[in-house]
Order: C-alpha cells, then structure tokens, then sequence
C-alpha cells in the first residue's frame, strides 16, 4: 500500500525539487561528469530523465566520481514542474515517487544495454550491463535542499588484497590485488598526521581557482576477517584525486618504502611530483554522503556556499 507524503515546498518558478539516491558500477564510465561521445554517469541519467519528462535536466551531483569509481549511495537533485512531478504516474495506481523508480530503472536498463543488443552481444555481457546504475529512491526534497551544498561529509571505501589467500576472483572488479603485503599499523599511524583542516595540495589535482583546503575527519585501516585491507576516508569534501593520492601514499608507507612521517611530510610540502602514488581507481567506492535535519538543510546550504565563495572552493 502506497503512502502518501505531504508535497515539498516548491522553489522559486513554482518548481519542484526532487532528491534521487542512487549506485552504480563505475567500470563501463568515464566517471560521473559529461563528456562528449563518452558515456558517463550524469550522461546516462540526464539523457533517461529526458525521455521521461521530455525536456533537458540538469543534475546536482554530492560528489563527482572519476572514471572507473563506484558509487554505493550517491546522491543527486533536479527540479522538476508541478504538472511534470505528478504526471510520473500517467493514471498508474503509483505515487509519484514509486512512477519514478520504476520508470528510470526501464529507461536506464534499455539505454545501457541497447547498444550491445543492436551489436549482437553475449548474454552476459548484456546481463553485466544491467542494473549498472540503480536508482533506490525518490522524493521531494525539504526545503533548501542542495546535493552538493547541503551535504555534511562525504565517505569513501577502499579494498586492498595483499595476500594471495584473500584474493577472491569474485571481489576482483572492486579490490586492488596488490603484488606483497602491506603493515596496516604503519599505514594507520601515517594516516594520523593528515586529520582535521588541512591544505591537501599535495594529494590533490587542483581546479583553476578553487582551494584545497579540506577537513579530513576519518583516515583509517581495518584488516577484515578475510584478509583483505579496508580503507575508509570521511571528509566535508574531497578534492580531484585526493581519495585516491591518499590511498596511494599510505601503500607506499605500507610497503615499507617510506616512514609513517612521510605522508604528514609531504602535506606540509604542499608539493605534487613523481614521488606520489596514485592508487588505482577501480577499488574506490563512495559509500555514503550524510545530510543534516531537514530543518538545517538550507542554513547549511547557505554556509558551504558563502565559504567557498570566500576560499573558491
């Protein structure tokens, strides 16, 4: 039985702001942002909400993805009419909320996969493509809700095999096989010198006139029952690559090839060269982006903007 939601304020215009939380296996894209002729995350899901209200649709995204990274609980908005918002259901005994999970997983599925239809692919390289991207939820979203702005952290996971006993075939796709072992004690103690509000210009590709300034507020290592190491990074936000420049410099600490020091060492440099090491993409995965109350949405919306626009960030 459907339960019906009191509708959302609308935004100036008489618009309608919609929240979508979705996932997605990164591997078949180059990341989420569009580029022309290459598929993408937003491409995909612009290009599907299209064909369902018959407009372009412009997505606020949580946190860009690069090419390859997944995303667990991502999370994106856009604004929608009023006649556009419940004409979803087309007469259906659904909400409008229900109409639009339904509708986009037909839309993105058939768009995914079409093209290796037409090409006359195996079966399972077209099963493989399904469900690529899933939308689990949508709603209107309350009052000052911003994606990008009203977030409060953003966390990310990342698996490293460095035993032959923990290399699962089935895990390979979202696990780093690295070639020897790693000392997650040395890694954790080096992850401790780059908490709190840093300039992470060294772990980061900077943006034309945008700071690099982050607060890093978890940075830790778990070896799991398995064997496998898990990363996990929670920040107010992270910069191009920094995940990933992170991960990479606390391997090489791992590894023994540099101290525990080093990665303060070279936050405090505030230097990017051949010394860094960029862990690879596929193991990345966006696990969680954290909103406060419903009633704290818009002040927080509206602090993030002012202090960007103060640092460019």
């Amino acid at each position: 039985m459907s339960i019906e939601r009191p509708a959302a304020p609308s935004l100036d215009g008489g618009l309608f702001r919609v929240r979508m939380d979705l996932s997605y296996d990164g591997a078949s894209f180059y990341g989420w942002a569009v580029q022309d002729g290459l598929p993408t995350i937003q491409g995909t899901l612009e290009a599907a909400l299209e064909v369902l209200v018959r407009r372009p649709i412009r997505l606020t995204v949580a946190g860009r993805t690069d090419s390859g990274v997944h995303a667990r609980g991502q999370v994106v908005h856009f604004d929608l009419t009023r006649a556009e918002w419940e004409g979803l259901s087309r007469g259906a005994a659904l909400t409008p909320e229900e109409a639009l999970i339904r509708r986009m997983r037909g839309i993105l599925n058939k768009d995914l996969t079409m093209p290796l239809r037409k090409a006359k692919a195996p079966k399972r390289v077209i099963h493989a493509m399904e469900g690529a991207i899933t939308v689990h939820s949508a709603s209107l979203a309350p009052e000052g809700f911003d994606a990008r702005f009203s977030a409060l952290w953003r966390r990310y996971s990342y698996r490293i095999a460095d035993r032959e006993a923990s290399r699962d075939p089935l895990t390979r796709t979202v696990t780093l096989w690295h070639d020897f072992a790693l000392d997650e004690h040395r890694m954790n103690a080096a992850a401790q010198a780059v908490l709190g509000v840093r300039d992470f210009l060294s772990y980061c590709k900077p943006r034309a006139r945008a700071t690099t300034v982050r607060e890093l507020q978890e940075f830790s290592f778990l070896r799991r029952p398995d064997g496998v190491i898990e990363a996990h990074l929670q920040a107010d936000a992270f910069c191009h690559n920094m995940v990933r420049s992170l991960v990479g410099g606390a391997m090489l600490v791992g590894a023994g090839e540099r101290t525990p020091e080093w990665l303060g060492e070279r936050l405090q440099a505030r230097i990017r060269d051949s010394k860094s090491l960029l862990a690879a993409p596929h193991p990345l995965i966006l696990e969680e982006v954290r909103y406060p109350a419903d009633e704290e949405m818009q002040r927080r919306a509206e602090s993030t903007r002012t202090l960007r626009a103060l640092s460019g960030f």
